[in-house]
């Protein structure tokens, strides 16, 4: 989140480096926002396979932008042990953002350990809680933002651009591999040897929260894994969204019992 005091310089060149993009690979998208824009540039990795290709770029070309990633304390095994294999191979940190003690105590005393399922709103203040609040932070004082978005991933996401002017988080963001495929991206990491995790050979191809995450049946779409139990379109946890959307949990408005999920249990 910058400053705000260069904002119009910022969305000048949004819009020049979604020009630029299209004649650029991944690579060249990725050094050209190291180098131009003003400011820190942070990546915000989930591990996913997308995800892990741009990392071995950032990191094998040394590049200026920073890695972290948002552990929300319900990751896969699978999914730390390749934290810890990525920073071995490259000799680089992931910097890790954690959710907010109190507010991931007072989540849990309301909705129960696994109230996501109860309710689409619950699930959405568990992602805001663990996930939405923590990227705050990950991109306080930054000026842009890198993420692994694909064009072909969801149909939320089909009319997305390759860089953008972020106005809720006043950055610019980046999506370098937006036009890329994922049969594309696999045969990317097997050529360069990049690490990736072991679930995407089980059907996962789209990783979150193991709570939360599914492998797909034959014929679904890619993120039909996430968030399997709500409808369709509103399969989002509320870190890319438009405008001053943010979810926010408003703790001084919970039930007097302190828990919520309790409601939604057959009585």
């Amino acid at each position: 989140m910058h400053d705000g005091s260069d904002t119009d310089g910022l969305k000048r060149l949004a819009a020049e480096f979604n020009e630029t993009f299209q004649r650029l690979d991944p690579a060249g998208r990725l050094a050209l926002l190291a180098e131009r824009i003003p400011g820190r540039v942070v990546f915000t990795t989930s591990l996913g396979i997308e995800d892990q290709m741009i990392t071995h770029l950032i990191f094998s070309n040394r590049l200026k932008i920073e890695v972290k990633t948002l552990d929300t304390g319900r990751l896969f095994p699978e999914t730390y042990t390749l934290w810890r294999k990525t920073e071995e191979q490259y000799g680089r940190r992931i910097k890790a953002l954690y959710p907010q003690a109190e507010a991931l105590e007072a989540l849990v005393d309301d909705q129960g350990i696994d109230g996501f399922y109860f309710a689409p709103e619950f699930r959405k203040n568990c992602c805001g809680v663990r996930k939405v609040e923590p990227l705050g932070r990950a991109l306080k004082g930054a000026a842009g933002w890198v993420t692994g978005l694909r064009r072909d991933q969801s149909a939320n996401r089909s009319d997305m651009e390759f860089v953008g002017f972020d106005a809720a988080r006043g950055l610019v963001k980046a999506n370098p591999i937006f036009d890329w495929t994922r049969d594309a991206i696999v045969a990317f990491t097997k050529e360069n040897g990049v690490p990736v995790n072991p679930l995407h050979e089980q059907g996962f191809l789209s990783i979150g929260c193991a709570p939360c995450t599914r492998a797909i049946r034959p014929g679904e779409p890619e993120r039909a894994g996430r968030w399997w139990w709500e409808e369709e379109t509103k399969r989002e946890c509320g870190l890319h969204v438009d405008g001053a959307g943010n979810p926010v949990r408003d703790l001084d408005n919970r039930p007097a019992h302190g828990d919520a999920a309790f409601e939604r249990l057959p009585q």
